[in-house]
């Protein structure tokens, strides 16, 4: 992922905004820097130009005067006319270089365009706090004195369009954003139920937003219906197949009962008691707990009512994170935790289960001091029926190949996963069964 990447938002919500903010922002940045570079500097010349032109008369009248009680008669009635304060000769703190505030827009401005027209200007002071300007001349009978309002050589309160502009486009993007957020709900919506949906659970909805968003909910809502229809269509036609395979195997079992015991009944009672638990995986396997609907579920109880029934040789050796309750379907889960540990046992001698709370997932782990599973077999030993011919053969014993599945299709249906690895601290097999939160 590039630096570029990392910076830009990873919600709908802030790329949303990105796109909607950032040509806005542009804009105005571009507008305001042309508007004012345009508008402001070449008004502030025009009314600089003026000024100049009427200093240049009163210096003028200054040269062309006999003596300096003669020019000081002659220019000092016009200056005050033109609203000009004229000092001759200038005082001891008449300015003596140019000067300008920082946030001064249009002083550059100012003091370039009066030293273009004006060949004797010594120095120009915009930094008074009187909003006067302060100017410096050189004359024949001396340096010349002129003060002037600033409101003659540019335009008042050049910030007011900077002021406006902000306030502007602050209230349009609150404005925007509403608008936004209206947009994108349905969208959000939309996401979290289909999220819901992935872990099991089914959250009422109905479509709303934009013509495509409503369309993209109508058929969510379609495919969640034949989803749901096909699983409750699957559940009711398996539990009529039960109830067909029950019947003749029980006669058989009856019938085997009644039999004189013989090595040939004994091994014809083993493989009806193995068929029987072949249906009963079977069923379990497929239907998933589909009926069963998902609550609150006190986790740590749930798991210590397994160990308690796995016996001596199976622990909960410890809880990370902080414990609460969590949303889930109870029976599927503590059945494919069951599976889990009693998959474990038939391998090994001892098996620990570690409870970690997570902040999006609850994470059980099942491990054992068994001969484990090659990590290329591990995928395989997920699927129902697999028979594996290495060291560790989940069908071996009682099991029929479905432990594994069983608990994977439970995860899976809770938003989660089924993850196979090898125990660092037993050297076994280490089963981890994710749940989304």
């Amino acid at each position: 992922m590039s630096v570029f990447q990392r910076i830009l938002p990873r919600g709908l919500y802030g790329r949303a905004a990105l796109i909607l903010i950032g040509p806005i922002v542009a804009i105005q940045l571009v507008f305001s820097s042309e508007f004012i570079q345009r508008f402001y500097e070449d008004v502030t010349g025009q009314m600089t130009q003026g000024v100049a032109i009427d200093l240049g008369f009163l210096l003028d009248r200054i040269e062309a005067s006999p003596s300096l009680e003669a020019a000081r008669d002659a220019v000092v009635p016009i200056a005050k006319a033109l609203e000009i304060n004229l000092l001759l000769p200038a005082r001891p703190d008449a300015p003596t270089e140019d000067k300008r505030q920082f946030i001064d827009l249009s002083g550059d401005m100012i003091i370039v365009t009066l030293h273009e027209r004006l060949p004797n200007l010594v120095a120009v002071d915009l930094t008074a706090t009187d909003r006067l300007v302060h100017l410096t001349f050189d004359s024949r009978f001396g340096p010349v004195q002129a003060e002037l309002s600033r409101r003659r050589m540019s335009a008042t309160n050049p910030h007011q369009l900077m002021v406006l502009m902000v306030i502007a486009s602050i209230l349009l993007t609150i404005i925007a954003y509403f608008f936004l957020r209206r947009q994108l709900r349905p969208i959000t919506k939309l996401a979290e139920v289909a999220e819901e949906f992935g872990k099991g659970r089914t959250v009422s909805y109905r479509p709303r937003g934009a013509i495509e968003v409503r369309a993209a909910g109508r058929a969510f809502l379609d495919m969640r219906a034949r989803i749901e229809r096909q699983i409750e269509q699957r559940t009711l036609m398996l539990s009529g197949v039960s109830h067909d395979l029950r019947t003749p195997l029980t006669r058989m079992r009856l019938a085997l009962s009644l039999m004189p015991e013989d090595p040939e009944v004994e091994a014809l009672q083993a493989d009806v008691a193995q068929m029987e638990r072949m249906v009963d995986e079977f069923l379990a396997f497929v239907r998933g707990d589909a009926m069963e609907g998902s609550a609150p579920t006190d986790v740590l109880a749930m798991v210590e009512d397994v160990v308690a029934h796995a016996g001596e040789r199976a622990r909960l050796v410890g809880v990370d994170g902080r414990p609460e309750p969590v949303e889930m379907r109870p029976q599927a889960v503590a059945r494919a935790l069951e599976n889990l540990v009693s998959n474990a046992l038939r391998f090994a001698s001892r098996v620990e289960l570690r409870v970690i709370f997570q902040e999006r997932s609850l994470r059980i782990t099942v491990e054992d001091d068994g001969p484990g599973i090659p990590a290329d077999r591990r995928e395989e030993a997920l699927r129902p029926f697999t028979r594996l011919d290495a060291s560790r053969d989940q069908n071996r014993g009682t099991g029929v190949g479905l432990g594994l599945s069983i608990a994977s299709d439970v995860a899976l249906s809770h938003g989660g996963s089924l993850r196979l690895s090898q125990s660092e601290a037993l050297g076994g097999l280490r089963a981890d069964l994710v749940i989304a939160r």
